[in-house]
């Protein structure tokens, strides 16, 4: 397929399943043998892949078993986390997998599921690969202006996604939100997520204490994917904290932190962290 089409560009690898129904009592010789030597053909076929297209980009999906396998993520690009796309679960689903995998390994796309904002559709994806499978004909004019802002903003920091260091801040298992961030190895540039996922009456949310950072460093704290009309999520940010940005200690964000939290469900916050 490739030979005859040299454009194809990407590659999505499904199907990678257990067998079913594989057992026969007449063909007893290395029947035992049967699942590893699968496993080590479908190595074999993607190592003579890699060696004719070195570059091309491949996702490891499934449809099945063998969605995530260490052995054959150096054959892959990425991997196809799974096919819940609802932005809400997908928290949950990332949070899991950043315990395993790297952001950089995680294919994490905007999709029609769930009944969350694009905004906070685009933010979740953000923590890892970020990519659309989403009909984009059908969008409005100021939803398709937010998508290739925050496409802009994801191709300016991707690489302290990839690369940086993670930090669990909230845990979403502990409460009714969920904060991490990435920061690079100079510690010189952040990025954090946050979510409110659920809001209940009266509930307020103590500051968040940052990580990663350099104490004796001063850092600008700059929100993205801000909506076309410039409103964010309703007290995301907390005071002080707009679009225009403001500048901090890093010992000030991780010993007092920043507010991070709102009283309305299903919002979501994205801060570009400079020194």
């Amino acid at each position: 397929m490739l030979s005859t089409n040299p454009g194809i560009s990407f590659i999505k690898w499904d199907c990678n399943r257990m067998m079913t129904n594989a057992y026969s009592v007449y063909l007893k010789d290395r029947q035992s043998h049967l699942y590893i030597d699968y496993v080590n053909c479908l190595y074999g076929i993607l190592d003579r892949l890699r060696q004719k297209y070195p570059h091309l980009p491949v996702m490891l999906c499934s449809g099945g078993g063998g969605r995530v396998d260490y052995g054959a993520l150096k054959y892959f690009t990425e991997f196809w986390a799974s096919d819940n796309t609802d932005a809400l679960e997908r928290i949950y689903i990332q949070w899991g997998y950043s315990y395993f995998f790297p952001a950089i390994s995680v294919c994490n796309h905007v999709t029609s599921w769930g009944k969350q904002s694009l905004k906070f559709r685009t933010d979740v994806a953000m923590m890892g690969k970020l990519g659309y499978d989403i009909e984009v004909d059908k969008m409005t004019e100021n939803e398709l202006k937010f998508s290739q802002n925050a496409i802009a903003n994801y191709n300016r920091i991707k690489d302290i996604i990839y690369k940086g260091d993670l930090f669990r801040l909230i845990s979403p298992y502990e409460e009714n939100r969920a904060v991490m961030m990435y920061v690079n190895e100079l510690r010189n540039r952040a990025v954090l997520f946050g979510y409110t996922l659920n809001s209940r009456y009266g509930e307020t949310f103590n500051p968040v204490k940052l990580q990663g950072l350099d104490p004796g460093k001063t850092y600008k704290v700059q929100e993205i994917n801000v909506s076309n009309d410039g409103r964010r999520g309703p007290g995301m940010g907390g005071p002080g904290m707009s679009q225009g940005g403001r500048s901090y200690t890093g010992d000030f964000l991780m010993k007092v932190g920043i507010n991070i939290g709102s009283n309305t469900p299903l919002t979501s916050v994205v801060y570009e962290i400079t020194e």
